[in-house]
């Protein structure tokens, strides 16, 4: 793996990470597809939006449909007939979040199934082995999330398991010994900036070829989002890559920019379009109300994704008045659209040295509505 840094704007970088896959330019959003497939759009359609990279969940495949099926089809590209790069989540967030029953101690987390009810157990030396079997390029550390209103021992205590399962994932990883497999580290800590500044420091020493931020998006006021992100920037390597969890809404991926932050991935974009809710540069726009019942213009007059070329807010409101599936997936695929070509104008006005004055403007007009 490779991360090259070609252009800075104060703290906004512009990079190419390049992976077996291929080169991405960052900043960079992710599309998600986390049951090996970004719901309701095909991966020709990634790929024409520009899509370099998706991000898959190991959780989720482990249950279903079962490692042993990926590795039979080859791993996940093959399986999914992706010819990009992949990045897998350890699953962490979700074991915590999803899962009915379960109990962490040191050695792992024992959890129940959101599907059918079946007790599992994963530690990180599992967590490893699970995702090198799926064949991402990217992979991450088993992490323990906390809530966003989780105190300062109950912060501190996750950061410390967070720590010592960082060393066995790497650990555990180097005895796999892939050729093609990269492990990053996932800062936690909560809101709490003794805490943010420990995690990075520890996770630095055990050097990780990135570095993802966790425990953040997860409830928290934005303005707390926002300065421990600013804490992440001063701790965190600057040769390497920065990714933030679970974020993938255009206000917080462009202030994130602006704080040093080089990749994103979020479910938001595909659900809200399942949803009758799409970006535009003049807000969120509740696809269903009566306004748009005769408006011809497309979601959005700057976009040239297919959608907005082809289809007008009347027609779009029609199908999802008339329960019809192409509303989901025109609205999902405009909605990727626009944050793939968000994070692509935020990385040349980054290269152009205008990445603030860019931010204001687009800020300006996305916020008036909202």
């Amino acid at each position: 793996m490779k991360f090259k840094l070609t252009a800075s704007d104060n703290r906004a970088r512009a990079g190419v990470l390049s992976l077996s896959h291929g080169d991405i330019p960052t900043p960079v959003f992710m599309p998600v597809g986390t049951q090996a497939t970004v719901k309701t759009v095909s991966p020709d359609e990634l790929i024409d939006m520009g899509a370099n990279i998706i991000l898959s969940n190991a959780y989720h495949l482990y249950l279903r449909p079962g490692i042993e099926v990926i590795e039979n089809a080859g791993g996940i590209h093959r399986f999914m007939n992706w010819e990009k790069n992949v990045l897998t989540d350890s699953g962490g967030f979700q074991i915590f979040s999803l899962a009915r029953l379960n109990s962490i101690t040191d050695e792992g987390a024992t959890f129940q199934s959101h599907i059918d009810g079946s007790r599992h157990f994963i530690n990180p030396e599992k967590a490893m082995q699970i995702q090198n079997s799926i064949g991402a390029d990217i992979i991450m550390c088993f992490d323990e999330c906390v809530p966003s209103d989780a105190g300062k021992e109950r912060s501190l205590e996750a950061l410390i398991r967070t720590t010592g399962w960082a060393k066995r994932c790497k650990t555990e990883l180097a005895r796999l010994n892939p050729s093609d497999r990269y492990l990053f580290g996932i800062v936690q800590g909560g809101i709490f900036e003794d805490l943010r500044r420990r995690s990075s420091r520890e996770l630095i020493d055990i050097d990780f070829p990135g570095y993802a931020i966790g425990g953040l998006s997860v409830g928290e006021e934005r303005d707390i989002m926002y300065d421990m992100l600013w804490v992440m920037d001063e701790e965190l390597p600057e040769n390497k890559p920065r990714y933030l969890m679970g974020v993938g809404v255009p206000e917080d991926i462009l202030e994130a920019v602006e704080r040093g932050v080089d990749m994103f991935d979020c479910v938001f974009p595909t659900r809200a379009g399942r949803h009758s809710t799409a970006f535009s540069r003049r807000g969120k726009l509740p696809l269903k109300n009566k306004e748009f019942e005769f408006d011809l213009n497309p979601i959005d007059k700057e976009c040239s994704c297919y959608t907005c070329r082809n289809f007008s807010l009347s027609y779009i409101r029609h199908l999802f008045m008339a329960k019809e599936m192409l509303a989901m997936r025109l609205t999902a695929l405009h909605n990727l659209h626009f944050l793939l070509d968000l994070t692509a104008q935020a990385r040349q006005a980054i290269i152009d040295g205008r990445f603030k004055a860019f931010k204001d403007e687009f800020l300006s007009r996305y916020l008036a509505k909202n």
